[in-house]
């Protein structure tokens, strides 16, 4: 069954996390939620990917999403009081976000995840909100998103 497109579109232009809205109603365990969460993030990546040279606006926002659904996927996997909170809110913000980033990075001891982030980051605002990038530019930056994607292959429990 699919779900109405209007549906999906207001849960996302609210900034409803479908994933923990879903997962919160079927009371699935956080291992089962993080994975959720890394499928999104391994389809975002394909997606975006296939999608630099015809539309290199959605495919910085794909790009985007893509590491923002596995950040989701590691803080949910370790626990983390940002997915706890995220959890509570039904949804994650913005601050959620890079807050978790930073724990991401502290516990495991991964700087480079902040330099990852701030790179989908940038995807996200000069690629898709200000439409500023070329495929060349994007297809530079795919390399840091795989980069936080196989961080989180490597965290969550499959």
């Amino acid at each position: 069954m699919a779900l109405p497109e209007r549906l999906i579109n207001e849960a996302l232009r609210r900034g409803i996390d479908l994933v923990d809205l879903l997962s919160k109603a079927l009371n699935l365990n956080p291992n089962e939620r993080s994975k959720a969460h890394l499928e999104l993030a391994i389809k975002f990546l394909n997606e975006g990917k296939d999608l630099i040279d015809k539309d290199p606006i959605q495919a910085s926002e794909k790009l985007y999403k893509a590491a923002e659904e596995a950040i989701k996927a590691i803080a949910v996997a370790l626990n983390l009081d940002e997915a706890k909170n995220a959890e509570m809110q039904g949804r994650w913000t913005t601050v959620l976000l890079f807050d978790a980033v930073d724990s991401i990075s502290g516990k495991l001891g991964k700087e480079e995840v902040r330099l990852w982030w701030k790179t989908a980051w940038f995807l996200h605002v000069e690629g898709f909100h200000e439409a500023r990038l070329k495929p060349r530019h994007i297809k530079e930056d795919v390399e840091y998103i795989r980069r936080i994607i196989d961080l989180a292959k490597d965290v969550v429990k499959t």
